[in-house]
């Protein structure tokens, strides 16, 4: 009874282990516009800012006048109270954001040590993240990353 649990608990942990992949640029389907931009400090510090925003805005799915009678609906069901119809699900757009940071700070190589976030802003259709690389720059660095 045993062997047949512990065979079946492998199975599933190993075809749960050849589902799992990395992300790739090309399993989003929202266009973007990013923006790296980096500054080198005097005592060597390298900092970054990514920016991403959407470079089309995503269509209404819902006419006008449809969306007007939902929200009154649910402000009926909820007593007339304002407060937040739906809560946004940023998960995908996050990872997406953070996707974009790690290949260009790849591409770049501008952080080679990893990098400390210093700030983070994720909204919809935009994005925002702040960072201070681990290493300090080296000449080379100072070379391509200051014009």
């Amino acid at each position: 009874m045993h062997i047949k649990l512990l065979i079946s608990l492998c199975f599933i942990i190993g075809l749960g282990a050849c589902s799992a992949r990395k992300l790739d640029v090309e399993d989003f389907d929202t266009v973007v516009d990013d923006k790296f931009v980096t500054a080198i400090k005097g005592d060597g510090i390298k900092l970054f800012t990514y920016s991403i925003k959407y470079a089309e805005l995503p269509t209404m799915e819902q006419p006008h006048q449809q969306r007007i009678d939902d929200l009154k609906r649910m402000q009926r069901q909820n007593g007339g109270k304002r407060r937040s119809m739906k809560s946004i699900d940023l998960s995908q757009w996050t990872q997406q954001v953070e996707l974009g940071l790690n290949k260009t700070i790849a591409m770049t190589q501008f952080c080679r040590e990893g990098y400390i976030e210093l700030s983070r802003i994720i909204e919809v259709g935009r994005g925002e993240i702040r960072g201070e690389c681990n290493d300090g720059a080296s000449d080379d660095d100072i070379a391509k990353f200051t014009r």
